[in-house]
């Protein structure tokens, strides 16, 4: 039989509840108040995410998120910066003892994106695992996550599909990614410092041969409820488990909302 998880739709929300209620989501799991979860979420505005440790000054351009009015926030999980617009989000907590989550890091990625590749195969999507050499992982480090596709990230034609990041804290294991519809790589990079416009418009139209997303391959339009349908199936199957509907308390509410207030509202920092 397989394992019950429990299964969450928040919908769309700005960056602050967003990051909020996955910090939520490892907390709760960790004291036992709720089963290894997967979350489904949107975004209520432009939302540019950058990793835990990732330097911000010189490199993003303020002024710019303001022009779009983009959100900004610091994610709890490592990596390179998202513009979360147009996507389907996905988080994950499970226990790091859980009986098929391995310790390594990598290995755990492997597991876990299961669900992402059958969500692709759902669409019609022959998407792969991209198995990148030390040395393209190393040319490639970038501050835009989807530049370059890490070990078992989604990608078609060499080029990227999704974005994922991973943390362990109190014995949980958190994984969130990006799912795109549609890419903005004119404001994408419009959100970020260069030299010169130059160098800006050459860095836009390499990213154009590194990424794509779910409506440019399959040249339909799809939409949030859609993808949550198909990636729903698809977690289901990837990782061999029955999902349980639940849904958020008052309280556990109001415990994600201080925590967005308190950590995740005002975040610009170096």
């Amino acid at each position: 039989m397989p394992e019950e998880w429990g299964f969450l739709n928040t919908g769309h929300n700005n960056a602050a509840t967003n990051m909020a209620i996955d910090e939520a989501l490892l907390n709760w799991h960790s004291r036992g108040v709720i089963p290894p979860t997967l979350r489904f979420y949107g975004w209520s505005a432009p939302s540019l995410s950058v990793g835990r440790l990732q330097r911000v000054d010189k490199r993003i351009d303020f002024s710019a998120l303001e022009r779009y009015n983009c959100d900004f926030v610091r994610r709890l999980t490592g990596g390179s910066a998202v513009l979360h617009d147009d996507e389907l989000t996905y988080s994950i907590v499970v226990t790091e003892d859980h009986p098929f989550i391995p310790t390594s890091v990598r290995e755990a990625y492997h597991i876990l994106t299961r669900g992402i590749l059958e969500g692709y195969r759902n669409l019609g999507i022959q998407a792969d695992y991209a198995y990148p050499s030390r040395e393209e992982i190393i040319k490639g480090r970038s501050s835009v996550c989807f530049e370059q596709a890490a070990y078992y990230e989604l990608i078609i034609d060499d080029k990227k599909l999704s974005g994922n990041a991973q943390v362990r804290k109190d014995n949980v294991l958190l994984q969130h990614g990006s799912i795109p519809m549609n890419i903005n790589e004119k404001m994408l990079f419009d959100l970020f410092l260069f030299p010169s416009e130059r160098m800006r418009e050459k860095k836009r139209t390499s990213f154009y041969e590194k990424a794509i997303a779910i409506n440019e391959i399959t040249n339909q339009k799809y939409t949030y409820d859609m993808l949550v349908d198909a990636f729903y199936h698809g977690f289901q199957t990837g990782l061999d488990v029955k999902f349980k509907p639940m849904t958020l308390t008052d309280a556990q509410w109001n415990e994600i909302n201080q925590l967005a207030k308190s950590k995740y509202v005002t975040q610009i920092m170096n």
